[in-house]
């Protein structure tokens, strides 16, 4: 029921990889679905990543450009989704965990300017129609020029960075314009640093929402794909998740009140000025 936009700066802060530890550890509703897309006009990292190169490049971002032009943009949306949960053949098993993969070459980012505002209003309508939450993984560029749509339209856009003064000072600029487009951003801190969140929060003038820790170790499980120890799903990591997904749930829907009262403050004073 929220859509929520990480967004990342120099300095590789673990954009991907957190957005799929939330993704794997989102509370989730029976019925209700989690999706997390790629949509990092760097290039996606989840199919050679976690997923090993196991299905390819079969699905993906890059086919839905091809699918927008033939006017089955809605259907082919779904198509492109690839359950990280569950089993196939398994009745039982949930799948209700779901990637949308990135583009697999920056070079494919050219041909995705009419994708990005058809996937804004897909999402909007994903979480309005289903229920659904949507995750968007930015990556460190995807929150500005056409695919900074995705941003403008979430119920929460929130920075990834790291509590070490290299992160921060390569973050404040990113931070500061992505305020001014799109306002009330939010921080995720890996917290790999000396500074504690309330330094941070002073340096980057935007609130701390969430903290992850750094765990080299289990982020290797999510980025490259490496084998997964016991307990990987109560480990610190997955268990800071759990408790940052309902953070950023109630942030979203903070935020998208707001603007819910700013839109019909605007809407009140259009129909007293006619």
């Amino acid at each position: 029921m929220a859509v929520i936009a990480l967004a990342g700066c120099t300095g590789a802060p673990g954009v991907t990889t957190s957005a799929l530890a939330l993704l794997l550890s989102w509370p989730l509703e029976p019925g209700r679905k989690m999706i997390l897309a790629e949509c990092d006009p760097d290039g996606g990292a989840v199919l050679h990543g976690l997923l090993q190169g196991t299905l390819g490049d079969r699905y993906g971002l890059r086919n839905l450009s091809v699918a927008a032009r033939k006017g089955e943009f809605g259907d082919a949306f779904w198509r492109q989704l690839i359950a990280l949960n569950g089993k196939d053949g398994q009745p039982e098993s949930p799948r209700d965990r779901l990637l949308l993969p990135g583009i697999t070459d920056p070079a494919q980012a050219a041909s995705l300017g009419s994708v990005w505002k058809g996937l804004a209003a897909m999402f909007r309508g994903i979480e309005t129609d289903h229920g659904h939450d949507v995750l968007i993984d930015l990556g460190r560029s995807g929150a500005f020029g056409l695919s900074g749509v995705l941003a403008e339209q979430a119920d929460a856009v929130v920075v990834v960075v790291r509590n070490t003064l290299r992160c921060l000072q390569a973050a404040q600029a990113r931070v500061t314009a992505l305020e001014e487009r799109v306002g009330d951003v939010g921080l995720l801190v890996i917290d790999e640093g000396p500074y504690p969140a309330g330094e941070v929060q002073r340096v980057l003038q935007v609130p701390v929402v969430a903290t992850l820790p750094y765990a080299p170790e289990g982020a290797r499980v999510l980025s490259d794909g490496a084998e997964q120890p016991r307990r990987f799903t109560r480990s610190p990591l997955m268990r800071a998740a759990r408790t940052s997904s309902a953070l950023l749930v109630q942030r979203a829907a903070v935020r998208r009140s707001r603007l819910d009262q700013r839109r019909a403050f605007v809407g009140g004073e259009v129909n007293r000025g006619r």
